[in-house]
């Protein structure tokens, strides 16, 4: 071959372009360093590797160094840094690992991708690994005894000095019985209603699963299984009620063991005579008991229907309610509509799935009748009212206490309430004295039928609540009377207007509504209000008050009473409290605004779902129904010099793992002491000297307000001392179920009286109990209060030429003149001449008023507007005890003392 045509060798140093590098580099005034010594990249193009005997192998081109470099699994970094680093962390070339992550042929994002056959490996691994512990949990889980499941402990109640109160085992009860005494339409009602295809499945329900065990990973509301053998399963494991992932994750294998092993007739068997049916009935045959004291083989097919619709939850589906844990969901009215329409929709389901005839079916309309809910004498007189009470208050409060209601049902617990033992005697005695000397049903059955009475005392100074009177006996009447009614407050209601007039003062009447809103004057209890009879109420700014037809508003005094001189009939406001004016409070509620007087009540403690007609003038003088614990808190806040502390009955729960819960009083200053204060000065004006003096109590200072309702439809006294704060009420509302449309029934006459007034029984059985209640504490006197605010309407009203529509009001009627009272109040010896119970002299005034409803322009003692107007809010259309508002007035309503 020609010499020409040969291709010279390269010089050791680079070639041409590592000449010109080095003579640019020369240019510049700096030496190139030989390429050994640099280290450059371009060594690694002519070094692949080195053999044993450190000799240097050649590649012929970049090209090929720069692919030997890859095979080396480190790409040109690991080329170039030495032996042992090329193909990743230690792992030396050519040597494949057993898991090949990070993978040893890729570089750069590849080398941290996992192969397919990485990626099935884990998987068929993860799946053998589940399978092997499903089949060793199978293997080990074993078949529940349902005879086991009536082995449920008590729970004990215990009174506030920690002697026993009371343990509920006797409430529960539980008898099982063969499924041959179990009535066919009962097992076929079931099955129509929760599992349909029980006879075919496998025990389980994957989706219902899924759907339970997602629930639970994210925190929401678990669920229980949906199969009947699932919940026969559930029901069985009384061991373990938690509700986690792994008791589900056990439920599911017993449940698939059951239904491997078992035969499907045993486990509806022991499905049914497990199950909780409420009213403590664990079983069909207790339920059967429980509702319709017969035995379960005795059930016919609307009873059967009926207790299949109990069991998606007694709390809501008992005819009877549960106003204890739910005062505004649970009550009767509501529950008997949602367990006629679940009781209706399983016979339909039955007829549908062919396990019913339709004439047999057609045979049940309605819901049948049921008994008494309450069997455990045990729980009689006020007991059952008070462990109905701490049961609530746990339940309501799960977050607090981390007990729900099915934890509750399970027993083990002791429950340390804050009841006195000797108040809550005291309060049942006074109330019952009473009765008996006033009330007689047999003598005057069309006035003295259906009274019922309900009370509740509250310590001040911890929110405790010390005693409650929740009606004749537990066992008989099922409502808690001291916790929700619906009976309006009236009058008592009138401190919370006064509080806010005196926190927040009256608007501007020059000022525009936003400006207003800002620029308010605190009020002196000297301010100047009307108290003419029929008062036309006007806004804050003066212009007439009108509802949504454009109706004007008449308030009317109890017993058609203007108080005060003629023309402008002011009087200040604590003569307006002492005598319990309502056209006082009224126009005072306006000219603070209703919104402010709404949060002034439930910043003392009155719970919002219980407040109506917020938007009506006389949303001022009660036509709310809060509870009496609820009104008897409120006070308690008064008391306290404006610290509120919410109402509570259980201080302490514990189990065989210790303390569970322990009660922690909050305190908020609802007022300052300088507003609470005042109006406590206020309020002792009316025991002194005005309506409440049958609530004196000798020695002591006393501060409370008087109350009845329009139609004389219920009565109240609320007073309080520093140490203890009572509320009482009293109605007449019918017991009797099967009455439809039950409301609550006037009291003229009731108890030998013209008519009942707060200042009537409600006032003497508070008397006659608070002497007994204090009897071991030293007297303690109100703080003396600082004067307050600004005298407000001080300057006489000028004359002015009236308008049209004002001229038949401003002309007092014939029948006006003479009832006219005086701007100065009646002596304490004329107030105080009374018998305690003869109620129908004149002890000085009013304190009911009306709500507009059914008024007309001629007035009447239960109020009046010029045309009429029926407040929308206010027109008792609620599902409960006549239905006042919402039926929302319970402790808890929301979530419970």
């Amino acid at each position: 071959m020609s010499e020409h045509r040969r291709k010279p060798p390269q010089p050791q140093g680079g070639g041409r372009a590592a000449a010109r590098r080095g003579q640019s580099g020369s240019s510049s005034g700096r030496r190139a360093a030989p390429r050994g010594a640099t280290g450059s990249p371009s060594e690694s193009y002519r070094t692949g590797s080195r053999g044993s005997g450190g000799e240097e192998r050649q590649y012929g081109s970049r090209a090929e160094a720069r692919r030997a470099a890859q095979r080396g699994g480190g790409g040109r970094r690991a080329g170039s840094a030495g032996p042992g680093r090329g193909r990743g962390r230690g792992a030396p070339p050519g040597k494949r690992r057993i898991i090949d992550y990070p993978r040893h042929d890729k570089y750069g994002w590849r080398r941290w991708m996992p192969s397919w056959k990485l990626v099935s490996g884990l998987c068929l691994a993860f799946l053998g690994s589940m399978v092997a512990v499903a089949g060793i949990g199978y293997a080990l889980v074993g078949v529940p005894d349902v005879a086991k499941t009536a082995q449920a402990q008590n729970n004990v109640y215990y009174w506030a000095d920690g002697s026993q109160m009371v343990a509920t085992g006797g409430e529960r009860n539980r008898q099982i019985v063969g499924l041959a005494q179990i009535p066919k339409a009962m097992q076929n009602a079931v099955i129509a209603q929760e599992n349909k295809t029980f006879y075919d499945d496998k025990g389980i329900d994957p989706k219902g699963i899924a759907r339970a065990l997602f629930n639970m990973a994210k925190g929401g509301e678990t669920q229980g299984g949906s199969t009947i053998t699932q919940q026969y399963v559930k029901n069985a494991m009384l061991d373990d009620q938690s509700q986690t992932i792994s008791r589900k994750f056990k439920e599911v294998l017993v449940s698939v063991k059951v239904g491997a092993t078992v035969d499907k007739n045993k486990i509806l068997e022991g499905y049914l005579n497990s199950a909780y049916y409420g009213r403590g009935a664990y079983g069909i045959q207790a339920a059967a008991r429980a509702y319709f004291n017969k035995d379960a083989i005795q059930l016919n097919e609307g009873q059967c229907a009926f207790l299949a619709a109990v069991l998606k939850g007694a709390t809501y589906y008992d005819p009877a309610g549960a106003t204890s844990i739910d005062p505004v969901g649970a009550t009767p009215a509501k529950n008997k509509k949602r367990a006629e329409r679940q009781m209706q929709d399983t016979l339909d389901k039955m007829v549908e799935y062919g396990l019913l005839d339709a004439g047999t079916r057609g045979e049940y309309p309605e819901l049948p009748h049921v008994q008494n809910p309450r069997s455990n004498t045990a729980l009689s007189g006020q007991v059952g009212y008070l462990v109905d009470l701490a049961k609530a208050y746990i339940v309501n409060n799960s977050e607090e206490t981390g007990i729900t209601a099915s934890d509750l049902e399970q027993g083990g617990y002791s429950i340390y309430t804050t009841f006195d033992r000797k108040k809550v005697e005291e309060l049942e005695k006074s109330v019952k004295k009473v009765y008996k000397q006033n009330i007689k049903p047999k003598e005057r059955p069309e006035t003295d039928t259906h009274v019922q009475f309900g009370g509740a005392s509250v310590d001040p100074a911890t929110g405790a609540i010390r005693a409650i009177y929740g009606g004749e006996d537990a066992t008989k009447h099922f409502t808690n009377n001291a916790d929700a009614t619906g009976a309006q407050v009236g009058s008592t209601f009138k401190p919370f207007v006064l509080a806010a007039a005196m926190k927040w003062g009256v608007r501007d009447p020059e000022l525009d509504p936003d400006q207003a809103q800002d620029e308010r004057t605190q009020v002196s209890e000297k301010s100047l209000y009307p108290g003419k009879n029929k008062l036309k109420i006007k806004n804050y700014d003066g212009s007439i008050w009108q509802n949504e037809k454009g109706e004007e508003w008449l308030q009317v005094n109890d017993g058609d009473v203007s108080y005060g001189t003629p023309p402008d009939y002011k009087i200040d406001l604590r003569e307006a409290m002492r005598e319990s004016v309502n056209s006082s409070f009224v126009q005072l509620g306006m000219d603070v605004g209703l919104d402010k007087v709404k949060e002034a009540a439930v910043d003392a403690g009155i719970l919002e779902s219980s407040l109506a007609g917020t938007d009506y003038p006389s949303f001022s003088i009660g036509t709310s129904n809060p509870s009496a614990i609820r009104m008897a808190g409120a006070y308690a806040t008064f008391a306290s010099s404006g610290k509120q502390r919410t109402p509570f009955s259980v201080k302490k729960v514990t189990s065989k793992n210790g303390t569970v819960f322990t009660h922690k009083t909050e305190t908020k200053q609802a007022f300052t002491s300088l507003v609470a204060d005042n109006v406590t000065d206020v309020l002792k004006t009316v025991v002194e000297k005005g309506t409440g003096t049958n609530a004196q109590l000798a020695g002591r200072e006393v501060a409370g307000k008087t109350g009845t309702t329009d139609g004389n439809k219920s009565a109240w006294f609320v007073g309080y001392t520093p140490q203890l704060s009572t509320a009482i009420t009293m109605f007449r509302y019918p017991d009797d179920e099967s009455i439809k449309d039950r409301q609550f029934l006037e009291m003229f006459g009731t108890g030998g009286q013209k008519k009942i007034h707060g200042a009537s029984f409600p006032s003497v059985i508070w008397a006659d109990y608070m002497e007994d209640a204090l009897k071991n504490l030293p007297p303690v006197k109100f703080p003396v209060p600082q004067p307050i605010g600004e005298i407000v309407n001080d300057i006489p009203t000028p004359s002015a030429t009236p308008t049209p529509s004002e001229t038949v009001e401003t002309t007092p009627t014939p029948s006006e003149t003479p009832t006219q009272k005086p701007g100065k109040s009646p002596t304490p010896t004329e107030t105080t001449t009374c018998d305690p119970f003869d109620f129908t002299c004149d002890d000085g005034g009013g304190d009911t008023g009306g709500n507009g409803q059914g008024g007309t322009d001629t007035g009447g003692t239960d109020g009046g507007v010029t045309t009429s107007p029926t407040p929308t809010a206010t027109d008792g259309s609620g599902d409960d005890k006549g239905g006042n508002g919402n039926g929302g007035g319970g402790l808890f309503g929301g979530p419970a003392a």
